[in-house]
């Protein structure tokens, strides 16, 4: 989607009536979610055997990693609650599970993180940006307060937020040259803000502008079974390097515009 075209559409956006007789609103449209990303550098754990002679349990200096932003349909559902005139709503975001991309950043993707083992070099090269891949689900629920009444209105909101992952794995191709290492991944709470405009269309037509800032989300995955090859190292082909575990502040910029109605 070219700038010009997101900036029209963002023009065409707002929110729900505040129609006590009609409490329940849905938009339908288009999200865009940007990570605000910083990543703490990659630590291993458990290395033991041969790996120990080349790399050492810790963080890798000047490693991390970083994530891709998505842009999806998106659903808002929202309540209108039976006081304060009609000003405030509980709502939540509804769409469908979206691919998310793990890159390497730094030395982990320029550096070998294991070149040589007793003075001996491993054969073992830099990993390159691509690191792993995995389906998240981020659902989002905020109460509302609309701050002027007419056919704008501005409002803010305040909430909460979980991101879920599901069907995690490694996909760069020298960690899984040897086998597919085990990715897990933790559910990341976080601390929604939010404002926007609503504007009425037509009757009981309605658009919607919001923006959704998630702060204090933090990820923290870990890689298991890690086995490498190295070639130039005498009586090991392979090596099992250990567990690899990562820690990101995702904190995501949510922009999501859409048309509906009241109920």
């Amino acid at each position: 989607m070219g700038m010009k075209s997101f900036a029209i559409l963002l023009g065409l956006c707002a929110v729900a009536s505040a129609d006590p007789n009609k409490p329940i609103y849905v938009r339908g449209g288009v999200l865009h979610l940007e990570p605000l990303s910083q990543s703490r550098p990659m630590e291993l754990a458990d290395v033991d055997g041969p790996a120990s002679l080349s790399v050492q349990n810790g963080p890798i200096e000047g490693s991390g990693a970083s994530i891709n932003s998505a842009t999806i349909p998106g659903l808002i559902v929202g309540y209108v609650l039976p006081f304060a005139g009609g000003r405030m709503s509980v709502e939540t975001v509804l769409g469908p599970p979206f691919k998310v991309k793990f890159s390497a950043t730094g030395t982990l993707a320029t550096m070998s993180i294991a070149p040589t083992a007793l003075g001996l070099p491993t054969g073992v090269g830099p990993l390159g940006s691509e690191l792993g891949e995995a389906k998240a689900l981020p659902p989002v629920v905020t109460v509302i307060y609309r701050l002027l009444d007419g056919k704008v209105q501005p409002f803010v909101g305040l909430g909460a937020s979980v991101m879920f992952t599901s069907d995690a794995k490694v996909t760069n191709a020298m960690l899984t040259e040897v086998s597919q290492p085990t990715m897990k991944i933790s559910p990341a709470p976080g601390l929604v803000l939010q404002t926007g405009l609503e504007a009425k269309l037509a009757s009981r037509i309605y658009a919607r502008l919001d923006v959704k800032f998630v702060a204090l989300m933090l990820a923290q995955a870990e890689v298991s079974h890690i086995q490498v090859r190295t070639p130039e190292l005498p009586l090991f082909d392979t090596v099992e390097v250990g567990t690899a575990k990562m820690s990101m502040w995702v904190n995501p910029l949510i922009i999501q515009m859409g048309i509906g109605t009241d109920f």
